[in-house]
This record gives structure tokens, sequence and C-alpha cells, in this order.
């Protein structure tokens, strides 16, 4: 689990909280046991984003210069996306702006109930950044993403759920023990099974063809697996199956 750590701040995105993220993913990265990862926020806040008064704090710095800080920035908080295996963002608390884009850089959205998200950064006299404007169409749809980025208003969790911005709304009261089971359910499943459709979805299809092209492929991979075997023989046992990603 990736915790946003800076309640006192609302788990605002500071330097150090930065640095110590893409630490942490480059650790996931590189631990081949690790089957599914949980990102979630301390306290009453998933993250209320990039913090303001570092945002504000050059003001007489050029575009150029500016572009230079902010692509570091994005970079590093999206690096969330580097991870092979399926990863849950649990939204414990308002996530707003970049917080926001953090949820939607991963594969699945739970939040809980009374939970506030949205993208107010026109409010702010910025433009959205931290690839919100390609990935909020791509959870949402267009015609959301629209009303949601040019009207900058929140919604709470039950609307999100609605939107397809979240996949389930849980109440409080549990709410990060029941998103760890549904991550222990995920790192259940076969690694290398559930690597190849989270690229699957990742990359995209341009057509029907092209998706039958992809899996032509990736299904008899997975089908050459020990894995394959081991799952046949758990239904005909009646048994959970024990994957080894061989």
């Amino acid at each position: 689990m990736l915790v946003l750590d800076l309640p006192e701040l609302r788990n605002a995105m500071s330097d150090e909280m930065t640095a110590s993220w893409v630490r942490a993913v480059d650790e996931l990265v590189g631990d081949p046991s690790v089957r599914a990862v949980v990102v979630t926020g301390e306290g009453s806040a998933f993250s209320s984003g990039g913090n303001t008064a570092w945002l504000a704090s050059e003001p007489d710095a050029t575009v150029d210069q500016l572009r230079s800080r902010m692509m570091r920035f994005y970079r590093a908080w999206l690096s969330i996306r580097r991870l092979e295996v399926p990863t849950i963002a649990a939204i414990n608390g308002p996530a707003i702006g970049a917080g926001l884009a953090i949820a939607l850089a991963c594969d699945i959205r739970y939040a809980a109930r009374g939970a506030r998200m949205g993208v107010p950064f026109t409010k702010l006299g910025l433009h959205p950044g931290m690839a919100t404007t390609y990935l909020l169409p791509e959870v949402v749809g267009a015609a959301a993403a629209r009303d949601l980025l040019l009207t900058g208003r929140l919604v709470d969790a039950d609307e999100a759920l609605g939107l397809g911005l979240v996949s389930r709304v849980i109440d409080p009261e549990g709410f990060r023990e029941t998103v760890l089971g549904a991550a222990v359910d995920i790192a259940a499943t076969a690694p290398i099974a559930t690597r190849l459709t989270k690229s699957a979805l990742a990359r995209g299809h341009a057509s029907v063809e092209a998706c039958l092209d992809w899996e032509g492929l990736a299904q008899p991979v997975t089908m050459a697996t020990a894995d394959l075997q081991e799952g046949i023989r758990a239904v005909q046992e009646k048994r959970a199956p024990h994957f080894e990603g061989r």
C-alpha cells in the first residue's frame, strides 16, 4: 500500500512527498512479488493536489522554466502507470485537482461514501495538468469530462459512481479494510494473465481486428503456463487456485 502521508496539509503534494513517491514506485516496479498496489491518503483526505504555495512560488519565472518544473512534477507522480500490476485508488476523502489525477492514473477507483472529488483548475486560474485532459475523458467520457473540467465543480462519491469516475462506493467504516480485501482478491489471480490483461486495456485497440491480433498472441501465452493447468485443476477440485506466475 502507498499512503500519502501529510494529513496536516490534506496530503498536498510537497517536494518531499514527491521524491518519496518516486522512490516507492521504483521499489515496487523492481519487486516481482508485488501483485497489486493500493494508493490511499492518511487522515481525512486522499489528496488536495499540488501545494498552492509551491505553484505560486516563482512569479517571475519564464514559461520555459515553469514548463520544465511542471513536467518533472507530472512525470514523477504519473510514474504509478509504470507498474505492470493492477493499481487501486482508495479515495478515502477529498481528491482534488492533481490529487484526483493520481486516482485517475490508477486502474480502479473505490471511494468512501462522502468523499468529494473534482478538477477545479480553472477556478485557480490554471490550465489542467497531470494528464487530466487525457485521463478524465478516458475514464468518464468526453461529455462528463467537459462538464467537470470547464465548471470546476466537485462531485460526491455517489455522483462519481454514476459518472463512472469510481467503480464502488463503500461506507467509511472499514473502508481501507474493504479495499485491501479487493486487492487481495486481485493478487490471488494468475499474475501473467493479469499483467497481460492490464497491458491490453492500457494500450487500447484501434479495431476489433487489432484486438484479435493482440488476444491471438496473449491468450496462447497464458495457455502455455503452468498457472493455466493449476487454474483448471482448482476448478475441477473445487478449491482456490495457487498461482505462481509461471
